[in-house]
């Protein structure tokens, strides 16, 4: 009879998710440190004490590599199922949320990788593909359901396109943050809700 396993053994699966977690955060922390530019295989490979063909057998490229380490950063901090606050104020939620995400975009630890992450999905569809599935559809359905409970509610024209008054809300804040044409502030955020939110309310 072939001789069992001993409770010591190392776990294959274990040994992986750290290895995979060593990768990651490795990327996240080099592309802060060196720019996106100048982060290779090479180096994560080296911070992350794993060979680089380890990393090519689980990721394509290195924008790959980093969309999944802020994923992995997110899945890390986020507790319970993602949702949208629904306060039963629509202009109170929004701007929660907003104020929210510019505490995250004028975080300088997530600045660089994020900024990086945005560059490489315009030149590389497999990665936009991989972006719009994991990440950017999943955040607008959050979005659509909680503007879809203020249409119900009344708060909303119950004709409005909901992907269209997504765009009017989020657009304007992630194109001042890409493009640097002014700073994010709790203020401006406030002001993208009360504007958009006045185009957007029962006629």
């Amino acid at each position: 009879m072939p001789a069992k396993p001993t409770s010591n053994a190392p776990d294959p699966i274990r040994r992986n998710e750290a290895s995979r977690k060593a990768i990651l955060t490795a990327a996240f922390d080099l592309v802060g440190e060196v720019g996106f530019g100048k982060l290779s295989i090479e180096a994560i490979a080296a911070r992350a004490g794993v060979g680089k063909q380890t990393i090519y057998r689980w990721w394509p490229s290195k924008g790959a590599v980093l969309f999944d380490a802020l994923l992995m950063l997110s899945e890390d901090q986020a507790t319970g199922r993602p949702e949208l606050p629904d306060t039963g104020s629509l202009e109170a939620d929004l701007k929660t949320v907003l104020r929210a995400t510019v505490r995250e975009l004028n975080d300088p630890r997530y600045d660089e990788p994020m900024r990086a992450l945005n560059t490489e999905i315009v030149h590389n569809q497999e990665l936009a593909a991989a972006y719009t599935e994991r990440l950017h559809e999943p955040m607008q359905r959050l979005k659509r359901d909680r503007l879809r409970k203020a249409q119900q509610a009344g708060q909303l024209d119950p004709n409005t396109d909901l992907d269209l008054a997504i765009e009017m809300i989020w657009g304007p804040l992630l194109n001042r943050w890409l493009q640097r044409t002014g700073p994010l502030t709790p203020e401006y955020t406030d002001s993208i809700v009360e504007t958009a939110l006045r185009g957007l309310m029962p006629r």
